[in-house]
């Protein structure tokens, strides 16, 4: 079982977005803004073009649900949707709420968050959640 999907299941602590019985959002913990959240299936598959078609249309369902979240939560002009997925080979797909492109630069240093932070930015996500 790789680290996601011990998140998935709960077996390593994570700051749950939202949920479903197939996919599975949290924050990321080095995030670039605020809200920085990652999407996941719970089912192990590396590359997200190794989903069959009905799989990826709910998955990109789902993350459009929890994106709308965090545009309520977290207002906005767009929130990006990134996949990159060479660090942990489970797909994933980052969300992250952007006033400009910079917002989505990876190379940039991260925030830093206390637990308090985290946990409140997930709270207000979890609450946007429909």
């Amino acid at each position: 079982m790789d680290i996601f999907s011990k998140i998935a299941a709960g077996e390593i602590p994570s700051y749950k977005c939202a949920e479903n019985e197939e996919f599975y959002a949290f924050l990321d913990i080095n995030p670039l803004v605020k809200g920085h959240t990652l999407v996941i299936p719970r089912r192990e598959v590396d590359y997200i073009f190794d989903m069959d078609d009905d799989e990826l249309g709910r998955y990109q369902q789902f993350a459009k649900r929890v994106a709308v979240a965090i545009k309520k939560a977290f207002p906005c002009k767009k929130v990006a949707q990134v996949v990159l997925g060479l660090e942990v080979a489970h797909a994933h797909i980052h969300l992250i709420p952007m006033q400009s492109e910079a917002d989505v630069d990876f190379r940039r240093e991260k925030l830093k968050l206390t637990e308090e932070e985290f946990k409140e930015i997930a709270a207000k996500i979890r609450g946007e959640f429909v």
